[in-house]
């Protein structure tokens, strides 16, 4: 297999303004798109070549030798997973009551989720993401950050949510205010339904 970079699933405009046309201009069809390019060229003659991209990330995640491709095969799965933790009708205004349980059940309330998740975000030193995850062995809502390409799979969690926090994702429209953003992102970006269809999948199995 070779890796493709995935269309947005909204228009390059459709989440301003929090989110710009032109920040979705670099950060998809320039960063992403690299992590593509690169991870298809690194690829080659590994023979890993017909495996899925997550059972690729896993091989490579504890190899040295494959660091490069770890680092670009990641970048391509996070990147294409937060496409997806994004929606114009997203927000707190489209978490279902359902879900908002199961926040309240985990975290104590919404706002104390809220904190936690810009708390985790913000305190994720240099380049990163922040999770909303699912322990595999326990089942619970957690929240962790991963740094560079990390993937919270790799660690026995399930991902539900991200929220990019390279400056790429957000120094056109934030400059360097990555608390607003993240807040921004929780008002107004969220797509719960993407999340509460992870939740009812359960844990994500990959074969190593």
């Amino acid at each position: 297999m070779t890796f493709e970079l995935p269309a947005l699933p909204f228009a390059y405009d459709a989440l301003e303004p929090h989110m710009s046309k032109e920040t979705f201009e670099y950060h998809h069809d320039k960063h992403h798109a690299a992590y593509v390019a690169k991870g298809n060229e690194l690829l080659v003659g590994t023979g890993l070549e017909g495996k899925s991209l997550e059972e690729i990330i896993l091989a490579a995640a504890n190899d040295s030798a494959k660091i490069g491709l770890f680092n670009n095969a990641a970048q391509h799965w996070n990147h294409s997973f937060f496409w997806n933790c994004l929606s114009p009708e997203g927000g707190k205004g489209a978490l279902s009551a359902s879900l908002a349980a199961k926040i309240d059940e985990a975290f104590g309330s919404y706002d104390a989720f809220k904190e936690k998740f810009v708390a985790t975000c913000v305190g994720q030193f240099g380049s990163g993401w922040g999770w909303l995850v699912m322990d595999n062995a326990s089942g619970k809502l957690e929240i962790v950050s991963t740094s560079n390409a990390g993937v919270p799979f790799t660690q026995g969690k399930t991902p539900l949510l991200t929220c990019d926090v390279w400056e790429h994702a957000y120094y056109i429209d934030y400059r360097n205010a990555r608390p607003k953003f993240v807040e921004s992102f929780l008002e107004h970006m969220v797509n719960w339904a993407y999340v509460e269809s992870l939740i009812a999948k359960g844990p994500l199995k990959v074969a190593a």
